[in-house]
């Protein structure tokens, strides 16, 4: 999380799932976002074989699920995320309406928990938790 901004932070939580950030700032400065999920378009069969499920909402749709069907590990801790082995993509379609909302599963943040700090696009069956 110290690294470079653009570049993957990956660790192991709960001695089970790993989680995948996206650093934020300088070098130095601890921030990221997590990528809780996402809504699968491509290589759905080998998600559904990673992730041992043939529901779709169940691909990716929480940071630990989203791992294991992309097979996001440590290995890829420190990688430029504008690179080719892990990367975001733009399809060019337009960007659909994205809301902010208080984060989940930080009971632990004190005043920070209810920050509108979870972006989600609204009705969509692939966000981690409604």
């Amino acid at each position: 999380m110290f690294g470079p901004p653009g570049h993957a932070y990956v660790y192991f939580v709960y001695g089970f799932h790993h989680m995948l950030n996206v650093v934020t700032e300088d070098v130095g400065f601890p921030a990221a976002v997590l990528i809780r999920a996402v809504e699968p378009v491509g290589g759905i069969m080998l998600m559904k074989k990673r992730r041992n499920t043939e529901a779709p909402r169940n691909l990716a749709s929480g940071p630990g699920k989203l791992c294991e069907a992309f097979r996001i590990d440590r290995t890829l801790n420190g990688i430029d995320l504008c690179g080719s082995l892990l990367f975001a993509h733009d399809a060019g379609e337009p960007a659909p309406r994205i809301v902010a909302k208080p984060r989940i599963g930080v009971n632990y943040a004190g005043r920070w928990k209810r920050k509108p700090w979870r972006f989600l696009i609204p009705g969509n069956e692939f966000v981690s938790k409604p």
